[in-house]
């Protein structure tokens, strides 16, 4: 296998649907996990001024993070995700054009 590699995975949740993202996301990194998809460095959940939330994580390997793509677990959750968000870039941040970006940490 590669060596582990990180992630940072941005939802921009559509009108009216913040709260069931953030309840989606609360199964996200611990089906990763058990999934034995990601290693066990703490995950990092943050949100930008217009509400993107930013999750940062890192990933076994490349090897890991393609397998992700069939495991009907991870893939259930990542289809409600899409319900309920655009996946969307950090170029798309008006953070992202200034040096040193500051967000919300979320709990």
């Amino acid at each position: 296998m590669s060596t582990a590699v990180y992630a940072i995975a941005l939802y921009r949740p559509h009108a009216g649907q913040e709260q069931a993202l953030m309840e989606t996301l609360k199964t996200h990194i611990p089906t990763l996990r058990r999934e034995n998809l990601i290693t066990d460095r703490e995950a990092v959940k943050l949100q930008a001024a217009d509400g993107t939330i930013i999750e940062m994580f890192e990933w076994r390997s490349v090897e890991a993070k393609d397998a992700a793509h069939t495991s009907p677990a991870v893939m259930g959750i990542w289809e409600k995700m899409m319900e309920v968000a655009e996946m969307t870039s950090l170029s798309t941040l008006a953070e992202a054009g200034r040096p040193f970006p500051t967000f919300t940490p979320i709990e």
